[in-house]
C-alpha cells in the first residue's frame, strides 16, 4: 500500500483547517455545488457566431458586420452574473486562487459540448504592471488549468502586452474600449505560425481585448484564434 504523497498530505491540512465552502451557498465541500452548478446563468443560443453576443437572428450582429476582425469567433459558457460573477471577482480579485481548477472544469466542460479548433491554449497576458500589483494573471491559471483538463498545451511567454491602459471595465463605450486596447499587443515569435489558437480570459465584455490579441497572433502567421471566456457582459 502507497504511503499519500507530500502534495496530498498538504491537502488534506488545508482542507481540514481552511474548508472549501460553495461562493453560491457556502456549503463546505467545493467552490460550487452540484445544486449552484446547475444555477449557473447560462450563455444560450441563438448569438452572433462572431462575438458570441445573444441576439434573435443568430447571425452576424450589425457590429460584426460593419467591421473586419481577426478574431474567429468568441464563445462563453456563462453570463457575467450572479454566481459566476461572484467566483470570478473570488479569483481575480480575492487572490483565490484554487478556484482556478474548479472554473477550468467548467471550460473543459464546455469544450466538449462545444468543440473549438486549437492546437495551443494563450491566456490573456497583463501588463507587467498589473501583474506585479496582483501577484498573479487568474487566465494564465485558468489556462493552465484547463490545458491539464484537455491535453493542450499552454504558452504563455509569446504573447506580451506592452500597453498599460485603464480596465475595460471602467471604459465609458465600445468604441473607448476598442481605443484602449490598440496595439496593446505585440506576438513576439513564431510558435504560433501556422497554429490554431485558443485565447483564454476570464470575462468578454467587448470583446475589444481579444480581437487586439488576435491581431497580434495573426501577424506571426497563426492559422485562426478563437476566444474562450468564462462569462460574457451582455447588456453593454
Amino acid at each position: 500500500m502507497s504511503l499519500p504523497s507530500l502534495n496530498q498530505l498538504t491537502e488534506l491540512v488545508v482542507d481540514c483547517f481552511f474548508p472549501q465552502r460553495c461562493v453560491g451557498c457556502g456549503k463546505i465541500g467545493g467552490f460550487l455545488c452540484t445544486s449552484c452548478k446547475e444555477k449557473l446563468p447560462k450563455l444560450v443560443p441563438p448569438f452572433c457566431p462572431r462575438c458570441g453576443r445573444p441576439q434573435v437572428s443568430g447571425i452576424l450582429c450589425p457590429s460584426c458586420r460593419q467591421r473586419q476582425s481577426q478574431i474567429d469567433g468568441i464563445r462563453s459558457p456563462f453570463r457575467f452574473e450572479e454566481m459566476i460573477r461572484e467566483a470570478i471577482h473570488q479569483l481575480k480579485y480575492h487572490n483565490l486562487r484554487a478556484i482556478s481548477h474548479c472554473l477550468a472544469e467548467l471550460l473543459a466542460d464546455y469544450l466538449v459540448a462545444n468543440p473549438l479548433p486549437g492546437e495551443m491554449l494563450i491566456p490573456v497576458p497583463l501588463h507587467p504592471k498589473r501583474l506585479r500589483e496582483r501577484g498573479y494573471n487568474q487566465s494564465s491559471l485558468l489556462a493552465q488549468e484547463l490545458g491539464k483538463l484537455i491535453n493542450l498545451q499552454v504558452i504563455e511567454d509569446c504573447l506580451i502586452r506592452v500597453k498599460e491602459a485603464r480596465p475595460q471595465v471602467k471604459a465609458a463605450s465600445v468604441e473607448e474600449r476598442r481605443q484602449n486596447v490598440i496595439d496593446a499587443f505585440i506576438s513576439r515569435d513564431g510558435r504560433v505560425s501556422s497554429k490554431q489558437i485558443i485565447l483564454i480570459d476570464d470575462v468578454c465584455t467587448s470583446g475589444a481585448t481579444l480581437e487586439s490579441c488576435a491581431t497580434a497572433l495573426k501577424s506571426k502567421g497563426a492559422i485562426s484564434v478563437w476566444g474562450l471566456t468564462l462569462a460574457r457582459e451582455v447588456y453593454k
